[in-house]
């Protein structure tokens, strides 16, 4: 998708999908970096799993809500469908989806059009 093509208006739906989808980022974002940068190395160096065994399944969770809103703001922003595959695996590498929120929302905060979903 070229930065030329239009984004649906910003309505009152949009906004609060957008919102939905920024605070799920976030979460699943958190709950990623924590699960790797510390449960996993918990896990695989100091050989305690607990922590992986209760922030995995919650970021699990959390990440099909992710999935949820993101589907909901593409659909009502009338994203292609590649736009849709690439912000929703976001939440699956971390800090990734910091940067996917922030690509996402600014055109849309903006009222502006969105921009290639590879730069």
């Amino acid at each position: 998708m070229t930065a030329s093509t239009p984004t649906a208006a910003l309505t009152p739906k949009i906004v609060a999908a957008m919102k939905r989808y920024r605070v799920m980022a976030w979460v699943v974002g958190v709950g990623l970096l924590v699960l790797v940068l510390v449960a996993m190395p918990l896990k695989y160096f100091g050989g305690d799993p607990t922590l992986v065994a209760i922030v995995g399944p919650i970021h699990g969770f959390l990440y099909m809500g992710y999935l949820a809103f993101t589907a909901d703001l593409g659909v009502k922003s009338r994203w292609p469908v590649l736009r849709l595959l690439l912000v929703a695996l976001a939440g699956t590498i971390p800090f990734v989806s910091f940067v996917a929120e922030r690509k996402v929302t600014a055109p849309l905060r903006d009222g502006a059009p969105h921009p290639s979903p590879s730069g």
